[in-house]
């Protein structure tokens, strides 16, 4: 009898999970013992590739699906389903050789504008089965309506000011926490500070934010905020940390922008910009190209402006200054830089209510020396990182 309630805890469990995977890609195996004979239920594990996340959007109609599914026992069945707006659904079942453990599926489809449900099943020898899908949202109209509510932006504020081999700051604590108290009150962002660190504690902090789980209209902010270096004999541009040597010269006690470009380009969130009130902060970019445009095109409708923009990916930066230093500004103050951000932050987006990076460069634009923007790693040029004010605003 105590086998037979399993059994039926299972059946009810398949049954009543619907189209979601109705048991985790980590789950490696269920057994279930029935009278005297051992019969062992392993479920498949399909791993999505393309498109990445549970739910993404597009402007473009070409869709790749790419999937690997694993099993240790034999796959009887494959089958890939998709479900139209109207609620029509076409099926395509793989064929699969005999002896068959690991399938990966490349297909690349067409739709029409509107939100589709892409549905992988897969069955083996045991009776295993899996069921995992994919929403996907097509054309400017249909990614406007999915823009989520349960977004979510982030900001990690690293600001250094007293160090033990370099002169003492006097703004950074303070230009960041004033930084970090706008974005939590005016645009609700999720905000982070962290005071005086040394290189390992950077890092470690960067790597925390890189394991934690983005959605795809998620943002994230990083800043830093203390003294930068420049060294002519490699050629590159460094952020100072608490325990920096001042006469290191293989600099490895410094935190390189070549190593910044790289860690943050991989943190798994679409949307980043990197902020740095350093001096020669601008040599973050190798050429220290000229400025990119960053201009919207004007859409009329807010949420469609926010939609088209989360859906390219973000890989932007800001800096206070070019292959120069920079002012901390008087005590008890802000830095020059800071103090500009702070005033574009309090002024708002205006009548959308969205703040862009090209609205914010009017701010900064006549600061000596001339701050500088532009992209790094996978960014799309058609991207920007928006402040979106919050609803309770006044």
């Amino acid at each position: 009898m105590r086998h037979l309630v399993l059994l039926l805890y299972f059946c009810t469990l398949m049954i009543t999970t619907g189209y979601g995977q109705s048991f985790s890609t980590k789950t490696n195996g269920i057994s279930l013992d029935f009278n005297e004979n051992n019969i062992t239920t392993v479920y498949p594990q399909i791993r999505w590739i393309s498109p990445k996340y549970e739910s993404s959007n597009s402007q473009n109609s070409k869709v790749l699906i790419n999937a690997q599914v694993n099993s240790e026992e034999v796959l009887t069945e494959i089958i890939l389903s998709i479900v139209y707006p109207d609620g029509n659904k076409n099926e395509k079942s793989y064929p699969l050789k005999p002896e068959t453990k690991i399938y990966t599926i490349e297909q690349q489809v067409t739709l029409e504008d509107g939100q589709y449900m892409i549905i992988l099943t897969a069955l083996n020898l045991t009776g295993g089965q899996v069921v995992d899908q994919r929403q996907v949202n097509i054309g400017l109209d249909a990614v406007a309506e999915a823009v989520s509510m349960d977004r979510k932006d982030v900001a990690i504020l690293f600001a250094t000011d007293k160090y033990d081999y370099w002169n003492d700051l006097v703004n950074p604590v303070n230009d960041a926490n004033t930084i970090a108290k706008q974005l939590k009150e005016l645009y609700g962002f999720q905000v982070e500070v962290v005071e005086n660190a040394t290189q390992e504690e950077v890092f470690n902090k960067i790597a925390d934010y890189a394991q934690k789980t983005y959605k795809p209209q998620d943002q994230l902010m990083v800043f830093f905020a203390g003294h930068g270096y420049f060294d002519d004999t490699f050629g590159e541009g460094y952020v100072v940390a608490k325990n920096s040597l001042e006469n290191d010269r293989a600099k490895t006690t410094f935190i390189s922008h070549s190593r910044l470009r790289s860690i943050i380009n991989n943190i798994p969130c679409e949307h980043i910009l990197l902020t740095m009130d350093v001096c020669f902060g601008g040599t973050f970019d190798p050429v220290i190209a000229s400025e990119r445009s960053l201009n919207a095109s004007m859409i009329d409708n807010d949420s469609e402006f926010l939609a088209r923009k989360l859906s390219y990916k973000t890989r932007k930066y800001l800096t206070s200054g070019g292959k120069t230093y920079v002012s901390d500004g008087v005590a008890g103050k802000h830095s020059p830089f800071a103090q500009k951000i702070l005033q574009a932050l309090k002024d708002g987006g205006g009548s959308d209510r969205i703040l862009t990076l090209s609205e914010i460069k009017p701010y900064i634009e006549k600061l000596v020396p001339e701050p500088r923007t532009g992209s790094f790693g996978d960014d799309n040029i058609a991207s920007d990182f928006l402040f979106v004010e919050s609803k309770n605003r006044n």
